[in-house]
Protein backbone atom coordinates (compact mmCIF):
# COMPACT_ATOMS: atom_id res chain seq x y z
CA UNK A 1 0.00 0.00 0.00
CA UNK A 2 0.85 3.71 -1.24
CA UNK A 3 2.18 5.64 2.14
CA UNK A 4 -1.08 7.06 3.79
CA UNK A 5 -1.26 10.47 4.03
CA UNK A 6 -1.33 10.61 7.92
CA UNK A 7 1.28 8.75 9.76
CA UNK A 8 -0.76 5.72 11.05
CA UNK A 9 -4.08 4.40 10.22
CA UNK A 10 -6.62 4.74 13.40
CA UNK A 11 -8.53 1.73 14.70
CA UNK A 12 -11.53 1.90 12.16
CA UNK A 13 -15.86 2.33 12.57
CA UNK A 14 -18.03 0.45 10.36
CA UNK A 15 -21.29 1.11 8.59
CA UNK A 16 -23.74 -1.40 9.63
CA UNK A 17 -24.18 -3.82 6.83
CA UNK A 18 -28.47 -2.99 6.52
CA UNK A 19 -27.91 0.78 6.15
CA UNK A 20 -28.71 3.54 4.02
CA UNK A 21 -26.01 4.93 1.41
CA UNK A 22 -23.24 6.36 3.37
CA UNK A 23 -23.34 9.52 1.83
CA UNK A 24 -26.67 9.93 4.22
CA UNK A 25 -26.09 7.82 7.20
CA UNK A 26 -24.59 8.38 9.96
CA UNK A 27 -21.12 7.12 11.52
CA UNK A 28 -21.78 4.05 12.60
CA UNK A 29 -20.03 1.23 15.15
CA UNK A 30 -17.63 -1.19 13.77
CA UNK A 31 -19.69 -4.27 12.47
CA UNK A 32 -18.83 -7.61 10.61
CA UNK A 33 -20.45 -8.06 7.39
CA UNK A 34 -23.78 -9.61 8.01
CA UNK A 35 -23.97 -13.51 6.47
CA UNK A 36 -26.91 -13.53 4.12
CA UNK A 37 -27.60 -14.97 0.68
CA UNK A 38 -26.85 -18.16 -1.04
CA UNK A 39 -24.48 -20.99 0.53
CA UNK A 40 -22.27 -20.88 -2.05
CA UNK A 41 -18.70 -23.80 -1.76
CA UNK A 42 -15.37 -21.52 -1.38
CA UNK A 43 -13.12 -21.83 -4.35
CA UNK A 44 -10.48 -24.28 -3.82
CA UNK A 45 -6.71 -22.46 -4.00
CA UNK A 46 -3.50 -24.38 -4.37
CA UNK A 47 -2.01 -23.17 -0.54
CA UNK A 48 0.95 -24.36 -0.91
CA UNK A 49 1.70 -22.11 -4.70
CA UNK A 50 0.41 -19.26 -2.68
CA UNK A 51 2.97 -19.55 -0.16
CA UNK A 52 6.00 -20.09 -2.86
CA UNK A 53 4.77 -17.43 -4.77
CA UNK A 54 4.77 -14.89 -2.35
CA UNK A 55 8.45 -15.98 -0.91
CA UNK A 56 9.62 -15.93 -4.11
CA UNK A 57 8.32 -12.12 -4.74
CA UNK A 58 9.74 -11.36 -0.77
CA UNK A 59 13.01 -12.88 -1.28
CA UNK A 60 16.21 -10.85 -0.69
CA UNK A 61 17.72 -11.59 -4.39
CA UNK A 62 14.10 -9.44 -5.40
CA UNK A 63 15.84 -6.22 -3.34
CA UNK A 64 12.39 -5.12 -2.13
CA UNK A 65 11.19 -5.20 -6.13
CA UNK A 66 11.23 -0.87 -6.23
CA UNK A 67 9.94 0.61 -9.39
CA UNK A 68 12.78 1.34 -12.36
CA UNK A 69 14.72 -1.37 -11.01
CA UNK A 70 16.43 -4.47 -11.94
CA UNK A 71 15.10 -5.95 -9.05
CA UNK A 72 11.93 -4.61 -9.88
CA UNK A 73 12.23 -6.53 -13.84
CA UNK A 74 12.89 -9.41 -11.61
CA UNK A 75 9.99 -9.81 -9.90
CA UNK A 76 8.13 -8.90 -13.38
CA UNK A 77 9.66 -11.54 -15.23
CA UNK A 78 8.67 -13.85 -12.03
CA UNK A 79 4.69 -12.61 -12.61
CA UNK A 80 5.10 -12.61 -16.07
CA UNK A 81 6.27 -16.10 -15.80
CA UNK A 82 3.72 -17.42 -13.65
CA UNK A 83 0.55 -16.12 -16.24
CA UNK A 84 2.46 -17.78 -18.74
CA UNK A 85 2.16 -21.15 -16.91
CA UNK A 86 -1.21 -20.27 -16.34
CA UNK A 87 -1.80 -19.78 -20.27
CA UNK A 88 -3.65 -16.57 -19.79
CA UNK A 89 -4.06 -14.76 -22.55
CA UNK A 90 -2.73 -10.98 -23.38
CA UNK A 91 -3.84 -7.96 -25.23
CA UNK A 92 -2.69 -7.60 -28.79
CA UNK A 93 0.17 -4.85 -27.55
CA UNK A 94 1.57 -7.91 -25.28
CA UNK A 95 1.61 -9.17 -21.92
CA UNK A 96 3.61 -5.94 -20.81
CA UNK A 97 2.96 -2.15 -20.59
CA UNK A 98 5.72 0.05 -19.57
CA UNK A 99 5.76 3.80 -18.62
CA UNK A 100 8.85 5.98 -17.07
CA UNK A 101 9.66 4.96 -13.59
CA UNK A 102 10.30 8.42 -11.17
CA UNK A 103 13.99 10.18 -11.47
CA UNK A 104 15.47 8.73 -14.53
CA UNK A 105 15.53 5.05 -13.03
CA UNK A 106 14.49 3.74 -16.56
CA UNK A 107 10.52 2.18 -16.69
CA UNK A 108 8.35 0.34 -14.60
CA UNK A 109 5.97 -2.10 -16.26
CA UNK A 110 2.25 -3.94 -15.33
CA UNK A 111 2.11 -7.43 -16.09
CA UNK A 112 -1.46 -7.92 -18.24
CA UNK A 113 -3.34 -11.52 -18.23
CA UNK A 114 -6.67 -12.03 -19.49
CA UNK A 115 -9.30 -15.26 -19.77
CA UNK A 116 -12.10 -14.61 -22.23
CA UNK A 117 -15.27 -14.55 -21.00
CA UNK A 118 -17.62 -17.51 -22.17
CA UNK A 119 -20.75 -15.92 -22.41
CA UNK A 120 -19.81 -12.06 -21.84
CA UNK A 121 -16.84 -11.54 -23.15
CA UNK A 122 -17.84 -7.44 -23.69
CA UNK A 123 -17.51 -6.74 -20.00
CA UNK A 124 -14.46 -6.90 -17.91
CA UNK A 125 -14.01 -8.07 -14.01
CA UNK A 126 -10.56 -6.00 -13.41
CA UNK A 127 -8.40 -7.59 -11.02
CA UNK A 128 -5.32 -5.93 -9.55
CA UNK A 129 -2.59 -5.96 -7.36
CA UNK A 130 0.71 -3.85 -7.06
CA UNK A 131 3.85 -6.07 -7.25
CA UNK A 132 6.53 -3.17 -6.65
CA UNK A 133 7.75 -2.15 -2.81
CA UNK A 134 10.14 0.15 -1.26
CA UNK A 135 13.49 -1.29 -2.55
CA UNK A 136 16.98 -1.03 -0.19
CA UNK A 137 16.80 1.74 2.06
CA UNK A 138 19.71 2.34 4.54
CA UNK A 139 21.20 -1.29 3.53
CA UNK A 140 17.63 -3.05 4.24
CA UNK A 141 16.30 -4.38 2.10
CA UNK A 142 12.12 -3.95 2.17
CA UNK A 143 10.90 -7.47 1.40
CA UNK A 144 7.30 -6.65 1.55
CA UNK A 145 5.88 -9.77 1.96
CA UNK A 146 2.17 -8.48 3.02
CA UNK A 147 3.25 -5.38 1.23
CA UNK A 148 1.90 -6.33 -1.44
CA UNK A 149 3.89 -9.87 -2.31
CA UNK A 150 0.57 -11.11 -0.54
CA UNK A 151 -2.02 -9.47 -2.49
CA UNK A 152 0.32 -10.55 -6.21
CA UNK A 153 0.39 -14.00 -4.99
CA UNK A 154 -3.23 -14.11 -4.01
CA UNK A 155 -4.20 -12.19 -7.39
CA UNK A 156 -2.21 -15.33 -9.37
CA UNK A 157 -3.67 -17.92 -7.50
CA UNK A 158 -7.32 -16.36 -8.26
CA UNK A 159 -6.22 -16.52 -12.23
CA UNK A 160 -5.12 -19.83 -11.94
CA UNK A 161 -8.61 -20.80 -10.43
CA UNK A 162 -10.34 -19.35 -12.96
CA UNK A 163 -8.34 -20.86 -15.42
CA UNK A 164 -9.36 -24.26 -14.36
CA UNK A 165 -13.17 -22.65 -14.17
CA UNK A 166 -13.81 -20.62 -17.28
CA UNK A 167 -15.42 -17.75 -16.48
CA UNK A 168 -18.76 -15.84 -17.68
CA UNK A 169 -17.26 -12.41 -18.05
CA UNK A 170 -14.06 -11.69 -19.59
CA UNK A 171 -11.35 -11.34 -16.58
CA UNK A 172 -8.06 -8.80 -16.80
CA UNK A 173 -5.91 -9.84 -14.55
CA UNK A 174 -3.16 -6.80 -13.61
CA UNK A 175 0.12 -6.80 -11.49
CA UNK A 176 0.80 -3.47 -11.53
CA UNK A 177 3.74 -1.68 -10.68
CA UNK A 178 4.67 2.02 -9.32
CA UNK A 179 1.98 1.62 -6.41
CA UNK A 180 4.11 2.83 -3.75
CA UNK A 181 5.46 6.00 -5.40
CA UNK A 182 2.04 7.15 -6.40
CA UNK A 183 -0.45 4.76 -8.30
CA UNK A 184 1.98 4.86 -11.23
CA UNK A 185 1.11 1.77 -12.64
CA UNK A 186 -2.86 2.46 -12.48
CA UNK A 187 -2.35 5.91 -13.58
CA UNK A 188 -0.51 4.10 -16.87
CA UNK A 189 -2.69 1.64 -17.32
CA UNK A 190 -6.23 4.24 -17.78
CA UNK A 191 -4.07 7.09 -19.53
CA UNK A 192 -2.30 4.31 -21.96
CA UNK A 193 -6.15 2.94 -23.00
CA UNK A 194 -4.81 -0.36 -21.73
CA UNK A 195 -7.77 -1.64 -20.41
CA UNK A 196 -10.88 -0.43 -22.30
CA UNK A 197 -12.49 1.42 -19.70
CA UNK A 198 -15.95 1.66 -21.18
CA UNK A 199 -16.32 -2.25 -20.61
CA UNK A 200 -14.73 -2.72 -17.10
CA UNK A 201 -17.83 -4.00 -14.40
CA UNK A 202 -15.31 -3.79 -11.48
CA UNK A 203 -12.08 -3.14 -10.08
CA UNK A 204 -11.32 -5.76 -7.40
CA UNK A 205 -7.37 -4.59 -5.75
CA UNK A 206 -5.69 -6.51 -3.39
CA UNK A 207 -3.22 -4.96 -1.43
CA UNK A 208 -2.02 -6.79 2.19
CA UNK A 209 -3.69 -9.77 2.89
CA UNK A 210 -1.74 -12.04 4.29
CA UNK A 211 -1.89 -11.28 8.20
CA UNK A 212 -4.82 -10.03 10.88
CA UNK A 213 -3.96 -10.93 14.37
CA UNK A 214 -8.14 -11.04 14.65
CA UNK A 215 -8.44 -12.56 11.33
CA UNK A 216 -10.63 -9.49 9.74
CA UNK A 217 -10.20 -8.85 6.15
CA UNK A 218 -11.69 -5.23 5.00
CA UNK A 219 -13.98 -4.70 1.87
CA UNK A 220 -13.62 -1.02 1.46
CA UNK A 221 -16.12 0.13 -1.52
CA UNK A 222 -19.27 -0.31 -0.82
CA UNK A 223 -20.12 2.58 0.99
CA UNK A 224 -19.64 4.21 -2.23
CA UNK A 225 -21.70 1.16 -3.99
CA UNK A 226 -23.94 -0.35 -1.58
CA UNK A 227 -25.67 -2.13 -4.63
CA UNK A 228 -22.21 -4.45 -3.85
CA UNK A 229 -22.92 -5.42 -0.72
CA UNK A 230 -25.02 -8.37 -1.67
CA UNK A 231 -22.27 -10.03 -3.13
CA UNK A 232 -20.03 -9.11 0.33
CA UNK A 233 -22.79 -10.84 2.24
CA UNK A 234 -22.93 -14.05 0.64
CA UNK A 235 -19.24 -14.63 1.09
CA UNK A 236 -19.21 -13.71 4.82
CA UNK A 237 -21.51 -16.85 4.94
CA UNK A 238 -18.65 -19.16 3.76
CA UNK A 239 -15.35 -17.50 4.47
CA UNK A 240 -13.30 -18.49 7.06
CA UNK A 241 -11.79 -14.94 8.03
CA UNK A 242 -14.36 -12.29 9.10
CA UNK A 243 -15.04 -9.99 6.58
CA UNK A 244 -15.16 -6.15 7.92
CA UNK A 245 -16.70 -3.03 5.95
CA UNK A 246 -14.84 0.37 6.15
CA UNK A 247 -12.28 2.67 5.22
CA UNK A 248 -14.13 4.68 2.23
CA UNK A 249 -16.24 7.35 3.09
CA UNK A 250 -18.69 7.93 6.21
CA UNK A 251 -16.68 6.11 9.07
CA UNK A 252 -16.42 7.70 12.32
CA UNK A 253 -12.71 7.35 13.87
CA UNK A 254 -11.73 6.20 10.50
CA UNK A 255 -9.36 6.61 7.53
CA UNK A 256 -10.23 6.70 3.84
CA UNK A 257 -8.85 4.37 1.80
CA UNK A 258 -10.57 5.07 -1.21
CA UNK A 259 -7.26 7.14 -2.91
CA UNK A 260 -4.66 5.45 -0.64
CA UNK A 261 -3.66 1.95 -3.32
CA UNK A 262 -4.87 1.82 -6.99
CA UNK A 263 -8.22 1.61 -7.08
CA UNK A 264 -7.95 5.05 -6.18
CA UNK A 265 -7.18 5.58 -10.03
CA UNK A 266 -10.19 3.48 -11.51
CA UNK A 267 -12.72 5.20 -8.77
CA UNK A 268 -11.84 8.36 -10.56
CA UNK A 269 -12.81 6.82 -14.18
CA UNK A 270 -15.48 5.95 -12.78
CA UNK A 271 -15.16 2.20 -11.97
CA UNK A 272 -17.25 0.85 -8.80
CA UNK A 273 -14.39 -0.89 -6.98
CA UNK A 274 -14.08 -2.97 -3.74
CA UNK A 275 -10.44 -3.13 -2.30
CA UNK A 276 -9.25 -5.91 -0.12
CA UNK A 277 -6.76 -5.79 2.63
CA UNK A 278 -5.85 -5.59 6.47
CA UNK A 279 -4.92 -2.77 8.70
CA UNK A 280 -1.34 -1.55 9.07
CA UNK A 281 0.52 -4.02 11.78
CA UNK A 282 3.86 -3.50 13.47
CA UNK A 283 5.99 -4.37 10.39
CA UNK A 284 3.91 -1.82 7.60
CA UNK A 285 6.34 -0.64 5.75
CA UNK A 286 9.42 -1.88 7.48
CA UNK A 287 12.34 -4.12 6.44
CA UNK A 288 10.73 -6.36 8.97
CA UNK A 289 7.85 -7.22 6.47
CA UNK A 290 8.81 -10.42 5.77
CA UNK A 291 7.32 -13.87 5.04
CA UNK A 292 8.26 -15.51 8.01
CA UNK A 293 5.49 -13.27 9.78
CA UNK A 294 2.46 -14.23 7.32
CA UNK A 295 0.02 -16.51 8.78
CA UNK A 296 -0.13 -19.18 5.93
CA UNK A 297 -4.06 -20.40 7.59
CA UNK A 298 -5.34 -16.34 7.21
CA UNK A 299 -3.52 -15.67 4.05
CA UNK A 300 -4.97 -18.71 2.15
CA UNK A 301 -8.84 -17.99 3.93
CA UNK A 302 -8.44 -14.48 2.81
CA UNK A 303 -7.66 -16.04 -0.72
CA UNK A 304 -10.50 -17.88 -0.85
CA UNK A 305 -12.80 -15.23 -0.07
CA UNK A 306 -11.46 -12.56 -2.73
CA UNK A 307 -11.77 -15.66 -4.96
CA UNK A 308 -15.72 -16.59 -4.13
CA UNK A 309 -16.55 -12.27 -4.58
CA UNK A 310 -15.06 -12.27 -7.55
CA UNK A 311 -16.60 -15.57 -8.37
CA UNK A 312 -20.15 -13.90 -7.27
CA UNK A 313 -20.01 -11.05 -9.31
CA UNK A 314 -19.26 -13.39 -11.98
CA UNK A 315 -22.02 -15.60 -11.68
CA UNK A 316 -24.77 -13.16 -11.02
CA UNK A 317 -23.05 -9.32 -12.44
CA UNK A 318 -27.03 -7.40 -12.67
CA UNK A 319 -25.73 -5.42 -9.26
CA UNK A 320 -22.42 -4.53 -10.14
CA UNK A 321 -23.77 -3.52 -13.97
CA UNK A 322 -26.14 -0.95 -11.41
CA UNK A 323 -23.10 0.40 -9.95
CA UNK A 324 -20.86 0.72 -13.01
CA UNK A 325 -24.50 2.22 -14.72
CA UNK A 326 -24.37 4.72 -11.91
CA UNK A 327 -20.87 6.31 -12.93
CA UNK A 328 -21.04 5.97 -17.00
CA UNK A 329 -22.02 3.54 -19.87
CA UNK A 330 -20.66 -0.61 -19.43
CA UNK A 331 -20.81 -1.78 -22.76
CA UNK A 332 -22.06 -5.58 -23.00
CA UNK A 333 -25.30 -7.27 -22.90
CA UNK A 334 -25.63 -9.02 -19.14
Amino acid sequence: MALPAVASRSILAFLVFQCAPAASAAAQAPVRVACAGPATSLPVIDSARLMRDVAALADDSMEGRKVGTAAGARARAFVLAQFRVMGLDTLPRGALESFAAPGGRGNGANVIGLLQGRTRPGRIILVTAHYDHLGVQGGAIYNGADDNASGTAAMMAIAAWFHANPPQNTMMFVALDGEEEGLLGASALVRDHAVPIDSVLLNVNLDMVSRSVNRQLFAVGPAHYPGLLPYLSAVACRARVTLMLGHDKGWSGSEDWTMESDQGVFYGAGIPFVYFGVEDHADYHKPTDDVSRIDPGFFAAATRAIALFVAQVDANPAAAASARGSTGMVKGPL
